[in-house]
């Protein structure tokens, strides 16, 4: 596909700002009916405000300028450009110019962390240009990207196709995904494919950990956690003990023994709790709660009966 000559681009352009213009009826924002997107007139400048994203954000101005400051950083945004965000963030917004006659006309679309990942592993499949992801330097949270004409047809398209319920439960999907796409080929797509994959890993550590709870009762491999988080074996545990600070089966393990130990609490036998835990031999579940514990389950429930509730803390 070749891009299409700078004249029909400009004219997309002042159709955005229409179809914008469209959905930017009331002063301030207006949210929309897709989860994540707002829109925002203003017909005089506007002070320093606080605003927030949940997750990577597309923010385009298609009328005015506008600054975004993101810690000590200024960005300034306009209609030739679009500002990315690559993850959650709370961030100053000031509106520069805007009047009732050409008032300021932007929206802001958070897009998941889950859709950067997708789109960009479908295009390594389609062999589309390299995008592992090298040690790089740590890089700001937001970066300023040329506002072209194939984003500013896939943002049209997908603005279009929200008119329609029929085009917005079917085409509109399909729209945010090549706005993804648009943005992934450009020259700082590795800030977005970055900040992604830390989320994505992010939410593979909490889903790893909500998937041992779940599973206590039953023994559990590093092949069995892995899987059910969609990861490799070796990918997996290095990022487990990265974010956590132990092995995934040394978490387990304490798990296991935090719930054994509220178990014996609520009267529960030792092999009762044993076995819901993930426990077959009681003598090698007594000798780990010993190590974790200080004391051995059988005494721990003599004390808790005693009302010497008096065992130490749980040990690493």
């Amino acid at each position: 596909m070749t891009d299409a000559p700078p004249c029909e681009a400009w004219v997309r352009a002042d159709e955005l700002v229409a179809l914008i213009a469209q959905y930017a009826v009331t002063e301030g924002p207006t949210r929309s009916g897709w989860p994540g997107l707002t829109f925002y007139r203003f017909g005089q400048r506007v002070a320093p405000h606080w605003e927030e994203v949940g997750s990577p954000s597309l923010y385009l101005v298609a009328k005015s300028r506008q600054r975004i400051r993101i810690g000590s950083v200024n960005y300034f945004d306009d209609p030739f450009h679009v500002l990315v965000m690559t993850r959650e963030l709370r961030f100053q917004a000031e509106v520069l110019q805007a009047s009732p006659e050409c008032p300021f006309l932007s929206f802001v679309l958070e897009v998941p962390s889950e859709l950067v990942t997708e789109v960009s592993e479908a295009m390594k499949r389609a062999a589309l240009p390299p995008f592992c992801i090298e040690p790089i330097s740590p890089m700001p949270d937001a970066y300023i990207a040329m506002l072209d004409q194939p984003l500013v047809g896939a943002v049209q398209r997908f603005l279009l196709a929200l008119e329609s319920d029929a085009e917005r439960g079917v085409l509109a999907p399909l729209y945010l995904r090549e706005i993804v796409y648009r943005l992934l080929r450009s020259e700082q797509r590795v800030r977005l494919l970055a900040s992604a994959a830390s989320v994505s890993q992010s939410n593979a550590i909490t889903a790893a950990m909500a998937f041992m709870k779940l599973e206590l009762h039953r023994p559990l491999s590093i092949r069995d956690l892995a899987t059910a988080v969609s990861m490799s074996e070796s990918a997996f545990a290095h990022v487990f003990k990265a974010a956590t600070g132990m092995a995934p089966l040394q978490f387990l393990q304490r798990l296991r023994m935090e719930h054994a130990r509220t178990l014996l609490l609520s009267g529960s036998t030792v092999s009762e709790a044993a076995a819901r835990v993930g426990y077959a031999s009681l003598s090698h579940f007594s000798c780990v709660f010993k190590r974790h514990v200080g004391v051995l389950p059988r005494l721990y429930s003599r004390q808790l009966r005693d009302g010497q509730d008096q065992p130490g803390a749980m040990s690493s």
